[in-house]
């Protein structure tokens, strides 16, 4: 279990999975990249009791911070996703699939 609650199983697995921002496609592990690129944690539906392998995945830190707790359709719709080009159809499918039960 790591210090977010997410079983050591569940972690290999999203880490296999999110080898990218789930939101903005930013490949992740670049020797080089500046510390909004780096990985972060994500509940796509901000409720940190679900911790299952629908709602947990890596984004970026400036996606994590941009999206705060805020609920994904209304981020979508925010100048960041905007200027960004993020939209239903650029998310990883992990994410879309969520967003099509919201």
């Amino acid at each position: 279990m790591n210090r977010w609650n997410i079983p050591a199983m569940l972690e290999r697995e999203v880490l296999e999975r999110d080898t990218a921002c789930v939101y903005c496609g930013v490949v992740f592990g670049l020797a080089d990249a500046k510390f909004g690129s780096r990985p972060s944690w994500e509940h796509i539906v901000n409720d940190a009791r679900i911790i299952t392998l629908e709602n947990i995945a890596r984004c970026c830190r400036s996606c994590n911070a941009s999206k705060g707790v805020k609920p994904l359709s209304v981020w979508l719709e925010s100048p960041y996703c905007k200027t960004r080009g993020i939209n239903k159809t650029t998310l990883a499918a992990i994410v879309r699939s969520t967003l099509n039960h919201e």
